[in-house]
């Protein structure tokens, strides 16, 4: 009861006074912003809601890093959450390198703007797969026609400062060689420039699949390495994390969510049965079968094992 009451003290103070009725508070939403006390706090089950813009979440304190910053490392240290920023050594096996930066292929050129001819047959392949000219431009999909490149769609990355670090190549003709990226590290998190750490973040397998998703970063084959800077930005963030990898991908699920469990990540798993990947699905699926989402346990992990 200590703790519930240190930490409403703490609320009142990052987000001002509120009303209570037994263990519902209710805030001036900072979303919002409406006249009346509409945001709903339950400190007990650490969870909000505001009930005029529908703004809501699973941890209060990614409510608090938004809006009231220089409260979190309190309001999490009350949560018994661990700040990593403040153990150094938590990933003292890694020492990272300075953040990746490349170029795009010298011959790279934008999707958006005017359909020229010589645009066509990129932009059929993405329309094909239910990409649409606002997914193109949000992503800063161009291609290339000649050179290295020659008849790929191009899907960038860029860092958290805007700096590209990453590519993936996709052929739209028939060349048997269907991905070309570039000989670098894939050690990045693709597109953290466009990356919501206060929201929910879904993991999925390849870059066309996270453009079908909201708030998404793909692996890019990786199993998620604790030493990962991926890894490691979930870990500070503390996001609630979907899962939506292939089908056949349940034991590199299961593994991943072990890891993440372990620092105090809640984790959940879309079901994708029914299409190859997520990529495949519609975007009203992918939305209904997140709603549904079940969390991963370590008993689904047993079930999973024996029924192997």
């Amino acid at each position: 009861m200590i703790k519930l009451s240190e930490k409403l003290k703490l609320l009142k103070n990052a987000l001002g006074r509120c009303w209570s009725n037994g263990t519902e508070h209710l805030f001036h939403c900072p979303r919002c912003n409406h006249h009346k006390q509409k945001l709903s706090i339950n400190v007990d089950k650490g969870v909000f809601k505001c009930w005029i813009c529908d703004y809501s979440g699973t941890k209060v304190s990614q409510l608090v890093r938004r809006y009231a910053p220089s409260y979190y490392a309190d309001y999490r240290q009350l949560e018994g959450e661990i700040d990593i920023t403040k153990y150094d050594t938590i990933f003292a096996e890694y020492v990272p390198n300075p953040p990746q930066i490349i170029d795009l292929p010298e011959n790279f050129q934008t999707l958006t703007g005017k359909k020229t001819k010589i645009k066509q047959r990129p932009l059929k392949y993405l329309y094909s797969r239910g990409f649409t000219d606002k997914d193109i431009l949000t992503w800063k999909v161009g291609f290339c026609d000649y050179g290295e490149y020659q008849d790929r769609v191009i899907v960038p990355s860029f860092n958290d400062e805007g700096n590209v670090n990453f590519f993936v190549g996709r052929s739209y003709t028939d060349d048997w060689m269907k991905y070309k990226n570039p000989q670098v590290s894939k050690d990045i998190i693709f597109n953290d420039l466009n990356i919501d750490w206060d929201g929910d973040v879904v993991l999925v397998e390849g870059v066309f699949d996270a453009m079908k998703c909201k708030n998404a970063v793909p692996l890019l084959g990786s199993t998620l390495r604790e030493n990962s800077r991926l890894f490691q930005k979930i870990c500070k963030h503390k996001p609630d994390v979907y899962l939506a990898l292939d089908e056949d991908a349940k034991g590199k699920e299961f593994g991943i969510a072990k890891k993440l469990r372990e620092y105090g990540i809640k984790v959940m798993s879309i079901d994708v049965s029914g299409y190859s990947d997520i990529g495949e699905m519609p975007q009203e699926v992918i939305e209904q079968r997140k709603l549904n989402a079940d969390i991963v346990s370590d008993l689904d992990y047993l079930h999973y094992k024996l029924d192997f």
